[in-house]
């Protein structure tokens, strides 16, 4: 697909269905997916911004929507999306995949640590655990996904996912 390519059909479907398996898997398992403690699995899928710019969008909407069900209400839908913008946003300029998950460990870090701080939560303790278990969702197990499963199948990165980096040499991605 040419970077300068119009939305079609097969795109807009695409970015639906990760933006609705974003918030269908937080919902999902809903007890981790909050609070200062929490393991939300569903950001493994944050990595999809590195290989193709515009899932951006659907990850910044999915959480959107998964934080519209948050128990801590308007500070998850703004500090929690705003979390989720400012770490895929810059994902897909990022040199390797190692970089670009560094970016929803720091980001969710401070800044749902900033909200739950809001509702009483100690700030260093909040941002450390959410910190480690994006650590552990993102770096960890997304990686080890896209690394060992995703990018060994040609086909899956062309035609499932859509990649943009296929082109790249190994080296860059």
């Amino acid at each position: 697909m040419r970077k300068n390519t119009a939305l079609n059909t097969k795109t807009i479907v695409r970015l639906a269905l990760v933006a609705a398996a974003y918030a269908v898997l937080t919902l999902l398992i809903q007890p981790l997916s909050y609070g200062a403690v929490q393991f939300r699995f569903s950001e493994a899928l944050v990595l999809l911004a590195f290989y193709r710019k515009d899932y951006s969008v659907s990850l910044i909407l999915g959480c959107l929507i998964a934080n519209l069900f948050s128990p801590f209400g308007l500070y998850d839908i703004i500090f929690g999306t705003l979390a989720t913008a400012a770490a895929v946003i810059p994902m897909y300029y990022a040199k390797n995949i190692f970089i670009a998950a560094l970016f929803p460990v720091i980001t969710n870090g401070f800044l749902v640590g900033y909200e739950l701080s809001l509702v009483g939560e100690p700030f260093w303790f909040s941002a450390g655990t959410v910190a480690l278990g994006e650590l552990v969702v993102v770096f960890i197990l997304g990686i080890a996904l896209f690394k060992l499963v995703l990018e060994k199948n040609r086909f899956l990165m062309r035609n499932l996912i859509a990649s943009t980096r296929t082109d790249k040499p190994k080296s860059q991605i």
